[in-house]
């Protein structure tokens, strides 16, 4: 079997990392610390929200959101993001990565900011009008994974292709954090502005009229970081793989390249038109499925169990602040005082937990491999809410509920320094160019399926047998929270086992992992032998 390896991108895959990878670090990294503060500042104000919006006067407890609302605000954005996931990956492909690069950014920020300003003369209409705009935040932030991925997998040598992807999801991280960080510094500005008395003892003055401003302040800000990334995401060149192998322009190929590279390629066109050929093959053929059938049902249920279990991770999280007085009970606060406490629990897990997780991932994916340390994070997981959901009850009485937050924290860590990481950075790697955004955009689309299940359908699952928290909650009976932890942890064991379906891309180049860079001497496939499921 002859092997044709284009110039271009034989440079690529052996170059040092240098200014231009970091470049595309930052770029993409920007977009992805945007996404994760607009996703989850939501959960910031939701308690807020409820306060403002649906007090009922003479209640003893403040208002809260209704299922249905708070459903709704959280779930349309999920929505959003599957279609973005959807169009922009099949659209990455059919006219480049770069071309609607900008535009997904634009979503974010027209998003952002609208959402701020929702309006309405009832509650249940601004409800709605934040639904709406948070539905085409959710399509641009949907729009940026498959992108971001494939660009930077695209620009990356294969040495440390794992290290930068994961460099770019890891920006996530400090998005989550910056939310927690705004949200502490308005409430609180707002809080010693305006100083309002606990809910039980003056539940009118609770909650000032001008805690209206500060969850619109605190969503119109995610708007800022993407703003800046505007005109650099414009500015960016087109991936060379992109235009070389789908495109099939070689000579435009090594003009970007050799701009960013310092180098002078030439265009290499007999070579493209030999490799390029009889690869237009799409997602739904059988000659895809093949080839890489097995490895996109891996990379789909991967990382539709993994949301699955990172988003229903919610369910003990009030319990814990709870438990643990960072939040005491709501009606010993005002309303400001209720989102700065919030906050301050959701930076504390962030620092501790997801962060370090995600910075893990960057040292280690280039070293032991991308494979390795999914199936370490599904199986610590596991074994975490195993102990968790065995010992549930004795780990929730005093004294002991320290054990309760540092098992809850190190189940964040494990997801991050594993499958929330590696989910994102498999699928831009294992499959052929002209269908790669669409497979990461599939891919994705089928997490946010699975946060979907894992937000909503783990919420009322985990409430108690018994009914006793409808009343509060508005929620009917589930099957208790040690229950849902149980199921959680068959979870992960199908993670593991859906794992073993991917290949390991560590150490190869893309054309290599999907065949593209050699031909076949005798008209056969050249890559049919990547659809088997390579070992650890």
């Amino acid at each position: 079997m002859a092997r044709e390896h284009l110039q271009v991108l034989h440079a690529l895959d052996e170059a040092r990392t240098q200014r231009y990878h970091a470049w595309a670090v930052v770029i993409a990294g920007m977009g992805f610390f945007a996404d994760a503060y607009d996703l989850f500042c939501i959960t910031l104000v939701t308690r807020l929200l409820g306060r403002i919006y649906y007090h009922v006067p003479g209640r003893a407890d403040p208002g809260r959101l209704p299922p249905r609302a708070e459903a709704a605000i959280t779930g349309v954005t999920f929505c959003g993001m599957i279609v973005g996931q959807l169009l922009f990956g099949c659209l990455g492909d059919k006219v480049g990565r770069k071309k609607f690069y900008g535009k997904t950014i634009m979503l974010m920020i027209m998003g952002s900011f609208l959402s701020g300003l929702s309006f309405g003369n009832t509650a249940d209409g601004v409800m709605a009008t934040l639904c709406f705009f948070r539905f085409w935040l959710g399509v641009g932030i949907g729009g940026d994974y498959p992108l971001s991925a494939t660009i930077m997998s695209e620009y990356s040598n294969k040495r440390t292709r794992g290290g930068l992807i994961a460099a770019v999801f890891a920006m996530e991280g400090f998005g989550v954090l910056a939310g927690c960080i705004v949200t502490l510094v308005v409430s609180a500005t707002f809080q010693a502005r305006f100083n309002p008395p606990a809910y039980e003892e003056d539940p009118q003055a609770s909650t000032p009229p001008q805690a209206d401003y500060v969850w619109r302040i605190i969503l119109m800000v995610g708007a800022i970081p993407a703003v800046f990334t505007y005109r650099w995401r414009v500015m960016m060149p087109e991936t060379a793989r992109y235009t070389a192998l789908v495109a099939r322009d070689a000579e435009k190929a090594a003009r970007d390249m050799s701009k960013v590279l310092k180098v002078e390629f030439s265009g290499e066109p007999d070579k493209v038109e030999i490799i390029t050929k009889d690869r237009d093959y799409g997602v739904f053929s059988g000659r895809f499925a093949r080839r890489h059938g097995l490895h996109l049902v891996g990379a789909v249920a991967s990382w539709f169990v993994l949301d699955v279990i990172f988003y229903s991770q919610n369910i003990l999280q009030e319990e814990i602040f709870n438990d643990v007085k960072w939040v005491p009970e709501a009606s010993t606060m005002s309303a400001l005082e209720e989102a700065y406490r919030v906050a301050r629990g959701q930076a504390i897990i962030a620092l501790c937990g997801t962060l370090p997780g995600y910075w893990f991932t960057i040292a280690f994916v280039d070293v032991v491999g991308r494979k390795a340390i999914q199936f370490l994070g599904f199986v610590m997981m596991k074994g975490l809410m195993l102990v968790v959901a065995t010992f549930y009850h004795s780990l929730t009485q005093p004294g002991r509920r320290i054990w309760l937050v540092v098992m809850y924290t190190f189940t964040f860590f494990f997801a991050n320094f594993g499958p929330n990481s590696t989910t994102f950075i498999i699928p831009a790697e294992i499959f052929p160019a002209h269908v790669r955004t669409t497979c990461h955009g599939i891919s994705a689309a089928a997490g946010k399926v699975g946060a979907i299940v894992g937000s909503f359908g783990f919420l009322y699952a985990s409430q108690r047998a018994d009914g006793s928290d409808e009343a509060e909650t508005g929620y009917p009976s589930g099957i208790g929270v040690r229950a849902s932890l149980f199921v959680l942890a068959a979870c992960n064991v199908l993670g593991i086992l859906f794992t073993c379906l991917l290949p390991e891309p560590n150490g190869r180049s893309l054309e290599e992992l999907s065949g593209e860079g050699s031909q076949a001497i005798n008209g056969e496939d050249a890559d049919l032998g990547d659809s088997k499921v390579l070992p650890l």
